[in-house]
């Protein structure tokens, strides 16, 4: 295994069909949700079945303003459906370096000289590559059904909305790394990095419920992202830094919690 990045080369050739599976997931969700819009999204009933609603749980759906394009595509995908299946996808991914511990390959790819932050590096290389091309492919159906769905979106907001999902999504994987480098369990890293995604949606929530409680959205990624609504007002720059400059030390961080410890079989 002396070829350039074997982890990362490998990993990339043996999850093909898994990231396939994944496109045509996020597909599926985009060209059945988006299209609807014309429809539901800024109709009268619709409109009438909110006002009918608990204010709290509009506004912890997003659904106060589903009416407009921008809206509707961030309730039912970035907010939502977008952000569960890459959450999905990012702890699956994000465990694997545990997972390759606990059966031994890890180990194995060791003994053939690839240093161990190498290993996490490359493994977390290989998850955000899988990332960005779900977000760049979801960025890119969002953008080509924006005319014929009548969403009224722009462009660069997209981009801005697919960059803060990915982040999102990333900090989750590399948390699970981090799990995994640091106890080289598999159950704890998909407990870790779905317990990240999780917590941080729940505080979101919480915090809309009362003025009193905003202050969970300082401690919240998710809030760091769609506190503002991304598509309706750009998204937040700040916030946006802070969710990959987060997943990023933690990936850092996985290297060295590696280096750090005998594997374990």
């Amino acid at each position: 295994m002396a070829s350039i990045l074997p982890v990362f080369r490998r990993s990339m050739r043996e999850s093909w069909r898994s990231l396939l599976g994944w496109t045509i997931g996020i597909a599926g969700v985009l060209f059945l949700y988006l299209p609807l819009y014309p429809s539901i999204g800024a109709s009268d009933q619709m409109k009438q079945l909110i006002d009918s609603l608990p204010e709290q749980l509009v506004d912890t759906l997003g659904y106060n303003q589903i009416t407009s394009g921008a809206g509707y595509t961030e309730a039912t995908f970035y907010g939502l459906m977008g952000f569960l299946l890459l959450t999905i996808a990012a702890v699956m991914w994000g465990s694997s370096l545990a997972a390759a511990e606990e059966s031994g390959r890890a180990e194995l790819d060791l003994a053939h000289g690839i240093g161990r932050g190498s290993y996490a590096l490359e493994t977390a290389l290989s998850v955000l590559m899988r990332l960005l091309w779900l977000g760049v492919f979801a960025g890119l159906v969002i953008w080509a059904l924006n005319g014929p769905a009548e969403l009224d979106l722009e462009p660069a907001r997209i981009v801005g909305a697919s960059a803060g999902l990915v982040g999102l999504a990333f900090l989750t994987a590399s948390a699970a790394l981090f799990a995994g480098a640091l106890t080289g369990r598999r159950m704890w890293a998909t407990g870790v990095g779905a317990g990240i995604a999780v917590v941080g949606y729940i505080l979101q929530a919480v915090a809309k419920q009362s003025s009193d409680l905003e202050w969970l959205n300082a401690v919240s990624p998710y809030a760091w992202v769609y506190h503002r609504s991304p598509l309706a007002e750009g998204v937040d720059e700040g916030g946006l830094a802070l969710t990959w400059a987060l997943a990023l030390a933690l990936t850092a961080a996985s290297a060295l919690a590696l280096r750090a410890r005998d594997l374990r079989g």
